[in-house]
Order: structure tokens, then sequence, then C-alpha cells
């Protein structure tokens, strides 16, 4: 599910954070991968793509981990009643 921030001038680590997010150990060129735990544990989780230059991000529920490396097949979840909480929650934190 996608989400519009607009005019969100702030640092976008520091916003994050105060979500209950953290960065991913791994970044893809061009975005900021951002998670958050729903158990305490790894998964599921949370997971954010945000690309700065249209100041969009996308969000996702991953259920578990991909079986395989490199394997894009992780049970995501991009829609439900979960995502759409998630994504009314996160607004909250870009508002100006």
């Amino acid at each position: 599910m996608k989400i519009n921030i607009g005019n969100f001038n702030g640092n976008i680590y520091n916003t994050m954070r105060s979500a209950g997010y953290h960065p991913d150990r791994f970044q893809r060129e061009g975005k900021k991968s951002f998670s958050r735990s729903l158990l305490g544990d790894r998964y599921p989780r949370f997971h954010v793509y945000y690309t700065q230059e249209d100041k969009k991000m996308d969000i996702h529920l991953d259920h578990k981990a991909p079986k395989y490396e490199n394997a894009p097949d992780h049970g995501a979840q991009y829609s439900g009643s979960l995502v759409e909480k998630e994504v009314e929650r996160l607004k909250d934190f870009f508002k100006n």
C-alpha cells in the first residue's frame, strides 16, 4: 500500500524511529528500508520502502522470511485491515 507524505521535510530516520521502525541492514539503491516487528521477533513485521525523490512510502506486512536466498516470495500482505491501520498510524507521524 502506498503512502504519499508530500510536504514532509524532517529527518526520515528520526521520524521512523519515533514510529517504532528501525532501518534495515540491507538497503536498495534509491530507497530507504525500515521495518517494525509485530510480535517482538523478526517476523511478522511491517516493512516500508521510502523514496525520497517523490516522498512516497510503500508498506506491506511480511508474514515470514524468504525460503531461499534472493527469493522474492516471502508471504507479504499489501492490503487488509492490519496494513490499513498501520498506514493511518504512520500518517500521524508525518503530519506537519
